[in-house]
């Protein structure tokens, strides 16, 4: 098995700095929209029929009538920093067990079963370390800055969250974080045999560089058919961050039976489409980015 070349001594170093890179383009980008998505996954009120629609845009003329413009940039330090640590520290463990696997294989590239077993495995390790970083972000999103007792920065997020709620605090939603784990893990292993499929492998390491348009519709091809099959997790995770005194949820099942109960199953699929609207472009960019230092890495490392 031919090596590899590398650009910061390692491949799984290079595909870390990637995924970093990646992460944080793809949410400066998109924020506005993430600020969105959370308003109407936190809000669970009953509005009518068409409670699901026309909700974007009331959140948007809210949003600028409390905080300006600014508002719609409300928690983007934690949701960079979460981004941008979440890719790096996904894609450096990810690296390191595909090449585990594919040396266990003899050299053969990982089978789909493995490519989701590695992906999960990564999802899990990186939601742990990073999930105080996402209820910050939540609880900034879900608030004005104006808000009595609103989160004024990252910094002032964790040392409240820290020392008014300790470690339950910061792993609030967890739970949840891990079956989102699936998420990432079927969008991976599609995304990685559709790129398998696109690509004659004489040597795994050594790829032909596939067009824009390919890897444009290989991304958006494999985060649609993770989101249609696991978006529920989100609304229960971001439901469980932004409870601060378990007034209203007490554990994972209240948050699921009193949804299901007042809202219905379209209760777990509030703030779909502005999801949409911003995952779709945010996971062109991410991979896009991620493949682009990628490629630099391999053509300039040694």
């Amino acid at each position: 098995m031919t090596q590899s070349a590398s650009y910061f001594g390692a491949v799984a170093t290079d595909q870390a700095v990637a995924g970093f890179t990646a992460g944080l383009v793809s949410t400066l980008v998109c924020h506005p929209l993430d600020v969105i998505k959370i308003r109407l996954q936190v809000d669970d009120t009953v509005n009518g029929k068409n409670r699901l629609i026309g909700r974007s845009a009331k959140v948007v003329t809210s949003l600028m009538r409390s905080d300006g413009i600014q508002g719609l940039y409300r928690g983007i330090s934690p949701s960079v920093a979460g981004a941008s640590v979440s890719w790096a520290c996904y894609f450096w463990w990810y690296q390191h067990m595909k090449d585990g696997i594919r040396r266990s294989n003899g050299g053969s590239a990982p089978t789909a079963p493995q490519h989701l077993a590695a992906s999960a495995a990564s999802g899990a390790i990186t939601a742990f370390f990073t999930n105080p970083l996402w209820v910050i972000k939540t609880r900034m999103c879900a608030t004005s800055s104006s808000q009595v007792d609103a989160y004024s920065s990252m910094a002032n997020g964790l040392s409240r969250l820290v020392r008014e709620e300790g470690l339950r605090g910061l792993y609030r939603g967890f739970i949840p974080s891990l079956a989102g784990v699936s998420h990432g893990a079927i969008q991976w292993m599609v995304y990685e045999e559709l790129k398998k499929w696109r690509i004659h492998e004489n040597d795994y390491h050594v790829k032909e560089n596939l067009s824009t348009t390919e890897y444009i519709g290989m991304s958006v091809t494999s985060k649609l058919t993770a989101l249609i099959l696991t978006y529920p997790y989100q609304v229960v995770r971001s439901r469980l961050q932004n409870e601060k005194d378990d007034r209203k949820y007490r554990g994972l099942t209240q948050v699921i039976s009193k949804t299901l109960k007042s809202e219905g199953l379209i209760g777990f699929y509030k703030g779909m489409f502005p999801n949409i609207v911003r995952v779709l472009p945010g996971t062109c960019i991410t991979f896009l980015v991620y493949e682009q230092c990628t490629r630099y890495f391999r053509e300039h490392g040694h």
